[in-house]
């Protein structure tokens, strides 16, 4: 991977057996969703299973300049998720470089950005 920044997207699958209702489900994922946020700066949101009482999906996103960073970063993330919510938690992570994002090989000329250009 080249220089230049990268994103990890972490999709995490949380398992609440003792929620016995959307409403309690919701009170222990606004607590997670805050603290990932609050404490470790990360972009949360919950995208499956709204509609189930103790399963939940949220994905999150962190970005580094540096992929040390980064995957220290997403490490730390994790090991909090796995002390927090002991009952079940599995974690899939994704790391790119923002050529990788862009879709172009290593080493390609640098381009100018597709947006916030005046002409």
């Amino acid at each position: 991977m080249s220089a230049g920044g990268y994103v990890a997207v972490l999709v995490i699958d949380l398992h609440f057996p003792d929620v016995g209702s959307l409403k309690g489900k919701r009170k222990e994922l606004s607590s997670i969703k805050a603290q990932l946020h609050g404490r470790m700066g990360v972009a949360v949101a919950e995208t499956d299973y709204q509609d189930l009482w103790q399963r939940a999906r949220l994905t999150a996103a962190l970005t580094g300049g540096s992929l040390a960073r980064l995957t220290a970063a997403a490490d730390t993330v994790e090991r909090w998720l796995r002390a927090r919510c002991a009952d079940g938690v599995v974690v899939e992570r994704v790391v790119l470089s923002l050529d990788e994002l862009r879709d172009e090989p290593e080493g390609a000329p640098d381009r100018e950005p597709r947006f916030g250009r005046d002409e």
